[in-house]
């Protein structure tokens, strides 16, 4: 069998070819370094990004039930723990009769505006011939203020009132007559009455054993 032979002239051209073959892909073909850098870069780390959130504790303090500095005690809550002065200041007569205080009596010589000790609605507005005008007030946590012996109401039933707002003014009653102008003040737990001065000025969630 007969072989050809590429003349001497065909291989130079051939390699000539070779050569300008690769040269064009080295041209065409992007650079390395050209590619990297035209990757996107991320420059948030993982410890930037955080979920926690910050958490602001707060505490809600039972305020008293007025405002005016010139107010005072007039009669306690009667407690059977205490001692014999402190209950006889919590004795009631009305009508021959002597009764246990349920709440505290708080007084002044001039009238004075009766505050709510928490935020709260209003769930009763009522007047009574002995008691005088009263304002009941229902809050969170099972707590319930009752305000007596209210010369005015500025609330009415179904009312959202807010801790500090003005629900009425002090005034006189049948039951209390020997104190004159006074509030007569009741708070309730559960359903229970209970002593205000174990509450009053405490945190929401605490009280005094």
């Amino acid at each position: 069998m007969k072989r050809n032979k590429l003349k001497s002239f065909v291989i130079p051209s051939f390699l000539s070819l070779v050569a300008l073959i690769a040269l064009l892909t080295g041209a065409l073909l992007p650079n390395k370094k050209d590619v990297e850098q035209d990757k996107p870069h991320t420059y948030v780390s993982d410890s930037i990004i955080s979920n926690d959130t910050a958490v602001i504790k707060t505490d809600t303090k039972i305020i008293n039930p007025y405002t005016d500095q010139a107010v005072t005690l007039a009669k306690s809550y009667y407690d059977y723990k205490s001692d014999a002065k402190t209950q006889e200041n919590s004795i009631i007569y009305h009508d021959n009769t002597y009764m246990q205080n349920s709440g505290i009596d708080f007084t002044s010589e001039n009238t004075f505006e009766c505050i709510a000790v928490l935020n709260g609605e209003v769930t009763n507005v009522k007047e009574d011939e002995t008691l005088g005008k009263i304002v009941e007030i229902k809050h969170d946590n099972d707590y319930i203020s009752i305000y007596q012996s209210l010369s005015e109401v500025l609330v009415k039933k179904g009312d959202i009132v807010s801790q500090g707002q003005v629900i009425g003014k002090s005034g006189t009653n049948e039951l209390d007559k020997e104190i004159g102008n006074h509030l007569h003040f009741e708070f309730y737990v559960n359903g229970q009455v209970v002593d205000p001065s174990l509450y009053l000025n405490k945190e929401l969630n605490t009280k005094s054993e």
